[in-house]
């Protein structure tokens, strides 16, 4: 029997969540057949779940309290606290657990912190250690005191001017046409529909200084790399952070900077060792490659679909088939779940399909068994979409089952 863990949003968040939750099937059918059975926790809002990578143990971010729970498996279908909440900040909302499941990385959106948080042997929280926080880059006295911390940071600052002068969110060329963005149904991308890219819309006219909305730090996520460094979004300042674990804390390494209020939101590490991070307010994904000097550094960008409407869709999760070649992206507004080839080896993404998630305000998203679950907040469900064997698109909608407010799916051990 396949099981799921359930997070997902209590009242104290807008949700009727109670808990962590458990959604499982019939063992052989389960993506026809899956129900949600309940909580199996009494907890507030755990928005986020991660496991560790050995234990049966699974850790909650618990956003309304801004702590972090961790939580053993004690029989099929339970889970019971390991020793107490551990304090992060503002609003917690992703949590990511090293490989070697000696720490994992909490992200907090509300303050932009971004915490280191040990665990022991047996998988229970230890102590908290908080990373240096985010300044703006595009603030010029936070950009000043940012170089004389990091003497790597005015590269940088000078790659987002350029690209920042150029007019381009994208790295695209203006297109010939403009595609009408579907609502229903499943629409393929390929070279010999000659599909292009939309330009992004041209800029407002600018405002006086003191009209500009203010920027906040807001973490959002962590992926661990494969040289055993750490990337993590700051959604707020439109970084990309690298750490380097040292001796129980996180040390900045350097940063990327993307274009002004795209919103780096989460990430997926390729195969190839590319990171690619898909951005909550452009609706793109930007590809990263380390450089030979180990630094990392744009390499791609493209629009998740040519019908995302910017304003109106907000991408949420991204995640990754089993064999690399396809990325999945949903689009929070139209409810849609978009599909992106990635080719070459993999710094090229691509778009490939576009379809509707079968929820409202799909949050969340897991690949499994030929299957894309998608996780309804608004909506109160879950929906199992098919996924074409040979192409990797969304098929159709294959199945629905209530859950309260979910907003993380889980795979149980």
């Amino acid at each position: 029997m396949t099981q799921f863990w359930v997070g997902g949003y209590g009242a104290d968040m807008g949700g009727d969540a109670t808990g962590i939750g458990l959604l499982e099937g019939d063992e052989g059918r389960e993506p026809g057949t899956l129900a949600y059975r309940g909580a199996v926790t009494r907890t507030a809002s755990p928005s986020w779940l991660a496991r560790h990578p050995s234990l049966d143990v699974v850790y909650a971010a618990l956003e309304s309290d801004g702590t972090v729970q961790a939580f053993v498996r004690t029989g099929q279908s339970a889970l019971a606290p390991m020793g107490r909440p551990v304090a992060a900040g503002d609003s917690v909302c992703h949590l990511a657990v090293a490989p070697s499941g000696s720490y994992l990385i909490a992200s907090c959106y509300g303050d932009g912190r971004v915490v280191r948080i040990d665990l022991s042997a047996d998988g229970p929280l230890v102590k908290p250690t908080i990373a240096a926080r985010a300044l703006d880059p595009f603030d010029p006295d936070a950009a000043q005191d940012a170089a004389g911390d990091d003497a790597a940071q005015p590269s940088a600052q000078e790659i987002a001017a350029a690209m920042l002068r150029s007019g381009s969110m994208t790295f695209e060329e203006p297109p010939a046409a403009v595609v009408e963005p579907p609502r229903s149904g499943l629409l393929l991308f390929d070279d010999v529909l000659g599909f292009n890219i939309p330009a992004p819309p041209e800029p407002e006219a600018a405002v006086e200084e003191d009209e500009q909305p203010a920027r906040s730090s807001h973490a959002h996520a962590a992926a661990f790399l494969p040289d055993g460094r750490i990337a993590t979004t700051d959604l707020g300042f439109d970084l990309v952070r690298i750490w380097r674990p040292t001796q129980g804390r996180l040390t900045l390494d350097h940063e990327i900077v993307l274009p002004m209020g795209t919103g780096p939101r989460h990430m997926v590490v390729h195969p190839s060792g590319h990171l690619h991070v898909v951005t909550e307010y452009s609706c793109e994904i930007f590809t990263l490659a380390v450089q030979p000097d180990g630094r990392w550094a744009l390499a791609a960008a493209t629009t998740v679909t040519p019908a995302a409407e910017i304003g109106t869709d907000f991408p949420a999760e991204l995640a990754l088939s089993r064999d690399g070649e396809t990325l999945y992206t949903a689009l929070r507004g139209s409810n849609t779940i978009a599909a992106l080839r990635v080719r070459g080896a993999g710094e090229t993404v691509d778009p490939l399909a576009l379809a509707e998630s079968g929820v409202d305000w799909p949050r969340h998203h897991l690949v499994h068994d030929g299957s894309l679950l998608v996780a309804g907040q608004r909506s109160n469900e879950i929906s199992v979409l098919d996924l074409d064997d040979r192409m990797g698109a969304p098929r159709g909608i294959r199945h629905r089952t209530s859950a309260p407010a979910p907003t993380s799916i889980l795979l149980a051990r």
